[in-house]
């Protein structure tokens, strides 16, 4: 007896009123993590740049550690899509045959080339750090010493030259590849908010605002999960070293400056107030044009994703976090809530984005809901439910902390670009 192929969405759509027999909810919990890691990924470089490109001195700890999280970051950007592709052997396809006839396709072009200038701008930063690392190994015993100092030697790819020159050298170089990539990080996550804004079979998606507003609120994020990790980091530091019973002296190891979380705070503040207004704007124009499709979008955004939208995004997301932000005597614990409450808010865009753009029939007559795999009983409902998306969540703090092994984000006796 030959069984018939499940359809994928079936196993988590649940259909209302009159919809098509094959619309499903295609798109899940994959989808989301998608534009929301890359979004980090682009906000965690832009972070970065600030200290790189626009010289603000005192947020370069928090730059250069920033820059090595966006690498951690990187490789995770397109795992969501692995993880959702139902013939997973194809995944290499846009990397290996790149071309601009689709957007999908042109991601081969920008994810190589944004992979080529995180990892150049890292080798110029801490390229005299791998050289001090090889003469500092040279005479230290053991078998662990010697795999490190073989590993600097290949990260230092023979450039040994540490004199004031070379590393004026560094520094340019440094600076420029920030100022190329800060368009390509933006277009890396932009592309993404083109493939939804480009669907004309989706009245939600539809909408030229959509790549801008997914760069805006990819900023927000990344900032805010770069300050988080950082202050999580620090503090923990912080802790163990009070704990030992060694007395932290300046230039040692210490808690998050007040100084560089306030720093970047206010430019967190700015983009948020920029994503906030886009969003809004986009919300305006759609009521205002009272298009053929609006009497369903309202339902939806007035109705069925009342709670999704108007609670959990703009007023748990994003107006909680940004008064906690402006109003005076900000402490490092509500700094620390207002960044947890920024990452939920831009995550439940993503999902009202990509689910809400699927709650409503082609029909426009009937309705669909997401309900996500909390339990796995497949390979399916693992990839697209509950312990799929930890997963994505949670490679990029892994991939972080082996690269921080050899690339110390957060010394602060680094000699940085």
């Amino acid at each position: 007896m030959i069984e018939e192929p499940v359809v994928h969405g079936i196993e988590w759509t649940v259909k209302e009123l009159f919809v098509y027999p094959n619309e499903f909810i295609y798109w899940s919990i994959q989808i989301v993590m998608y534009p929301y890691m890359t979004g980090l990924v682009a906000g965690a470089f832009v972070l970065s740049s600030l200290y790189h490109v626009f010289g603000q001195k005192d947020l370069k700890e928090i730059a250069q550690f920033s820059l090595v999280f966006s690498l951690a970051l990187l490789p995770v950007a397109a795992l969501p899509l692995l993880l959702h592709l139902q013939q997973p052997t194809r995944a290499m396809e846009p990397l290996l045959t790149p071309h601009f006839t689709s957007a999908i396709a042109a991601f081969g072009i920008v994810f190589t080339t944004y992979a080529l200038i995180v990892l150049s701008e890292i080798w110029f930063v801490y390229r005299k750090y791998f050289v001090e690392q090889i003469h500092a190994l040279k005479s230290a015993p053991g078998l662990s010493s010697a795999m490190r100092r073989t590993v600097y030697r290949v990260l230092a790819m023979g450039a040994y030259d540490v004199s004031d020159g070379a590393i004026k050298i560094d520094k340019k170089a440094a600076t420029i590849l920030a100022a190329v990539g800060i368009p390509v990080a933006c277009f890396l996550h932009g592309y993404a908010g083109f493939i939804f804004g480009s669907v004309k079979a989706n009245a939600l998606w539809m909408s030229p605002l959509m790549p801008v507003i997914f760069i805006m609120s990819a900023v927000v994020s990344g900032i805010a999960l770069c300050m988080l990790t950082y202050i999580v980091i620090m503090e923990w530091q912080a802790f163990r070293r009070r704990r030992s019973g060694g007395v932290i002296e300046a230039g040692e190891i210490k808690g998050a400056e007040a100084e560089v979380i306030s720093k970047a705070a206010r430019y967190l503040i700015g983009f948020l107030i920029a994503a906030i207004s886009l969003e809004l704007l986009d919300l305006i124009f759609r009521g205002y044009t009272a298009m053929k499709s609006w009497d369903i979008l309202r339902s939806v955004m007035y109705g069925k994703d009342f709670m999704n939208i108007f609670v959990l995004q703009y007023t748990l997301g994003n107006l909680v976090p940004f008064l906690l932000l402006v109003l005076p005597r900000r402490t490092l614990l509500r700094t620390v809530v207002a960044l947890l409450l920024v990452l939920f808010g831009v995550f439940m865009m993503r999902w009202n984005v990509v689910i809400g753009g699927q709650a409503f029939s082609l029909s426009f007559s009937g309705y669909m809901h997401y309900e996500i795999p909390v339990i796995p009983h497949s390979v399916e409902t693992f990839k697209e439910g509950v312990f799929g998306a930890l997963m994505v969540i949670t490679t990029p703090f892994v991939l972080f902390w082996i690269i921080n092994k050899f690339v110390p984000s957060l010394r602060r006796t680094t000699e940085g670009s």
